[in-house]
């Protein structure tokens, strides 16, 4: 049997150089790759990418944020960050349990692309681009081009994704996010809604940003939904399922497609009260 290579890059431009050399799987926390595995044998060498210098932290410069893409879910929900990142924080705290949030990646959450990773729908109301490097160099990608269908990304085999980044939010939003499962930790979400939503000075909504996830092969921005609700007072929100029309819930041993719609109606109008509460 073949030994298999645990490498540990130090540098950003040793890690792509490995890439493009040799076939590895890259892990980080590895809460999602090792339970992947099941019962079956490992059989790709691996490249574990937190001793990078620099893929770790949460700083803000040139008017937006970065996320290392080793950034632990932990650290995100301790970072001091605006109000706008309330429900990416909140999110942070209901990724698995607090050991897989000690572990857990962002990057590692995003490239997992699972229909119900709780850091996509935040994320998505952040307006998240995604930067991803290689020997060939660095391009950014908007989230939503990134996270292609379940289990895809748009990544290369010579890539990875090196940060996130995140503009500034408008001053005076507020983020918040609902998540409905079966227990309070270590579940798949049946459904889960995030937003952010700023007010104007007569108490309208003046920015929204709603996503959904659990409900589609991809989490979604629900354009139709942010439009209606500009010009809104917070008390006046009325959301229903023809507003999801959008998503393409399944049914299954979570729940029926028509109960996730149902509930996601109800979760975007809860959480945009929310917000607009705390921004009061």
């Amino acid at each position: 049997m073949t030994a298999l290579r645990y490498l540990t890059p130090g540098s950003f431009d040793e890690a792509f150089s490995m890439l493009a050399s040799q076939d590895l799987a890259i892990i980080a926390g590895g809460t999602d790759f090792f339970p992947s595995r099941q019962r079956h044998e490992l059989c790709t060498d691996m490249m574990d990418v937190t001793r990078i210098d620099g893929i770790a932290g949460v700083t803000f410069d040139q008017k937006r944020w970065k996320i290392g893409a080793a950034t632990r879910w932990t650290d995100v929900a301790r970072a001091n960050l605006p109000p706008a990142f309330r429900g990416l924080q909140a999110a942070a705290r209901e990724v698995g349990s607090l050991q897989i949030q000690n572990s857990g990646t962002v990057a590692g959450n995003l490239c997992n692309a699972s229909p119900a990773a709780d850091g996509v729908p935040p994320l998505l109301t952040l307006d998240a681009s995604i930067e991803i490097g290689s020997v060939r160099g660095v391009q950014e990608l908007p989230l939503q081009d990134f996270v292609t269908g379940v289990r895809r990304t748009a990544l290369a085999d010579d890539e990875m994704v090196t940060a996130i980044y995140l503009p500034d939010p408008p001053k005076g939003s507020v983020g918040h996010f609902e998540k409905l499962g079966a227990r309070r930790y270590l579940v798949i979400s049946i459904t889960m809604t995030s937003v952010v939503i700023g007010l104007d000075q007569d108490g309208c909504i003046a920015h929204a940003r709603v996503a959904v996830g659990a409900c589609s092969a991809v989490a979604q921005r629900l354009p139709e939904l942010e439009q209606e609700l500009i010009g809104q007072q917070i008390e006046d929100v009325r959301v229903s399922p023809d507003h999801l029309n959008s998503l393409s819930p399944i049914d299954d041993v979570r729940g029926s497609a028509g109960y996730r719609l149902e509930a996601a109606a109800e979760q975007c109008a809860r959480a945009i009260k929310e917000a607009g509460q705390f921004h009061g």
